[in-house]
């Protein structure tokens, strides 16, 4: 991965951005950050429209909850058990959706992940309605103490980064040239002698296990896990702020993430608070209509035009 000085840049302001701005909302943005680059690996770069993708983010957080809570793993094993649980999932989810294409892949997706919400909201081990609450953070390596939320923030920059580079590798590798490819023009690579589906496949898988990676990690930074990660809002949430960032962008979900956030968090608390759905409808709108390449793909564009 050849290292540029944007992503000198952003290593900089995410080492140095919790000393200026609460840690908490700065771990949430990464969270979700993960979530939709691993959403926008799909959809940007496969074509495939996910609309469960929760499922996956829900499951990481409620593996890792139970893992911590009720087995006594650390934070470490926890994260990487919900994230395999995710991965598993995928996998299985992945076989039965990648046969269907287009709006029938979307919804065979939407039903699975309305099974596995279900599924959660009567497991005895989820706590229902109430969540799973009082997560421990516990000791990273048995002696960082990640109760302490600048030690918690370093720890998620870190799996961000990892998470990124993943698909950052995953992107710029022959596999994913054939993944463009199939997105572009399907009957071609089929016709190039291709498996589309064992592709598609195996991009679905990757995307599952980092989208249960931003969820095992949201689990331990808020000490809950909840049907809120599991319900089709937060699906169509992530397909927001793939679209509002930049669909098939590197950046994108990135931006998207900091901005739907952003908006969420200091709007609900004010007199808005109560029209944060109609905002974040209204965006959504105005994106698809004027931004097509969302914002970083505009201003790609916009650089390109000018500059180049």
């Amino acid at each position: 991965m050849k290292i540029s000085k944007l992503n000198i840049a952003l290593l900089v302001v995410g080492l140095l951005a919790p000393l200026v701005i609460y840690p908490v909302f700065l771990m949430k943005v990464l969270c979700f950050a993960l979530f939709a680059s691993a959403f926008n690996l799909l959809l940007g770069f496969v074509g495939l429209l996910s609309f469960g993708h929760a499922a996956f983010l829900a499951t990481g957080g409620y593996i890792t909850g139970y893992m911590v809570q009720s087995m006594g793993l650390t934070p470490g094993l926890g994260i990487l058990a919900g994230t395999a649980a995710a991965g598993l999932l995928g996998a299985v989810y992945g076989k039965l959706a990648v046969k269907r294409e287009g709006i029938y892949f979307a919804m065979v997706t939407l039903a699975l992940a309305q099974l596995i919400f279900f599924l959660y909201l009567q497991a005895p081990f989820t706590g229902g309605e109430d969540g799973m609450q009082g997560i421990p953070r516990g000791h990273l390596l048995g002696f960082i103490d990640l109760s302490n939320n600048m030690a918690m923030y370093y720890f998620v920059f870190a799996i961000f980064l990892f998470g990124f580079w993943m698909i950052h590798r995953t992107i710029h590798s022959p596999f994913g040239q054939i993944l463009k490819a199939i997105r572009e023009n399907e009957p071609r690579a089929i016709s190039l002698g291709y498996n589309v589906n064992q592709y598609k496949w195996a991009a679905f898988v990757i995307s599952a296990t980092l989208a249960g990676l931003a969820g095992s990690t949201k689990t331990l930074v808020f000490q809950l896990a909840s049907l809120t990660d599991a319900h089709w809002h937060m699906s169509g949430e992530v397909v927001l702020m793939t679209l509002l960032g930049g669909m098939g962008t590197i950046f994108g979900p990135l931006v998207g993430a900091t901005t739907v956030v952003g908006i969420q968090n200091y709007l609900s608390g004010g007199e808005l608070g109560n029209y944060v759905h109609i905002i974040m409808g209204l965006i959504f709108v105005v994106c698809v209509l004027a931004f097509r390449g969302g914002l970083v793909g505009e201003f790609q564009k916009f650089v390109k035009k000018n500059f180049s």
